[in-house]
């Protein structure tokens, strides 16, 4: 998916429609560092988007410093506008994790937040999830969010009833939008929760624990191991 300037501006609307507990999934991975880190952390935001994210997490962390790396030029630009006022080192990167050269230091946390299911192979997830672990000091905590599921099976199917079900009562949409806009997410790469687990224990990451699940989203917390 291209995140040109209009999808960009779009994507506050469409985002909160696609993942109704979006604000309450931000809150919770703040929870989670607030718990996990102390009053100065550098911390990595793979996907940063349109910087809602780092918006919710610098929120009384003034002294939290954030890296920032996305694909979309369009997207960085819109957060680094949101984000000027921020008391916070705030640094940003226009491109993947696998192609981007990032700071020689170690992180003391990172997140993936909707962006695993935008990376088609199982090969290139695994690589991004083990440079992830590269960035990441021994013991940081990890935020893994992403569409999850396996197409064909009931339950995944029922979820996107649902889905279906909740843009047709709450926008504006026709019956033919949002079966065009289905075909797109059904072209995302689902992967079920197991294999998502198994993803992270072969990156080097211990104690998964899924936090987050509304429809065809998931969450999951982690930890990199001590040594």
């Amino acid at each position: 998916m291209e995140f040109n300037h209009t999808l960009a501006n779009e994507y506050e609307k469409g985002i909160r429609r696609t993942l109704p507990s979006y604000d309450a999934m931000l809150r919770l991975i703040q929870t989670f560092y607030r718990s996990t880190l102390h009053e100065h952390a550098d911390i990595l935001v793979v996907g940063a988007g349109s910087g809602n994210e780092i918006l919710q997490l610098a929120d009384g962390r003034p002294s939290w410093s954030f890296t920032g790396i996305d694909p979309s030029e369009s997207m960085l630009d819109i957060a680094k506008e949101r984000l000027q006022s921020l008391p916070n080192d705030l640094s940003f990167y226009q491109g993947t994790l696998l192609d981007t050269h990032l700071p020689a230091i170690k992180f003391d946390a990172a997140s993936c937040v909707l962006v695993l299911h935008f990376i088609q192979s199982y090969e290139d997830k695994l690589s991004t999830l083990k440079e992830i672990w590269n960035h990441l000091q021994p013991g940081a905590p990890f935020v893994l969010v992403s569409k999850y599921g396996q197409p064909g099976t009931i339950e995944t199917e029922l979820q996107f009833d649902l889905w279906r079900s909740y843009w047709l009562q709450h926008t504006k949409l026709s019956v033919a939008d949002v079966a065009e806009m289905e075909k797109s997410i059904r072209a995302l790469s689902f992967m079920p929760e197991e294999a998502i687990l198994t993803l992270l224990q072969e990156a080097g990451f211990i104690k998964p624990s899924r936090f987050f699940a509304t429809t065809l989203f998931g969450g999951w917390v982690c930890f990199k191991e001590e040594h």
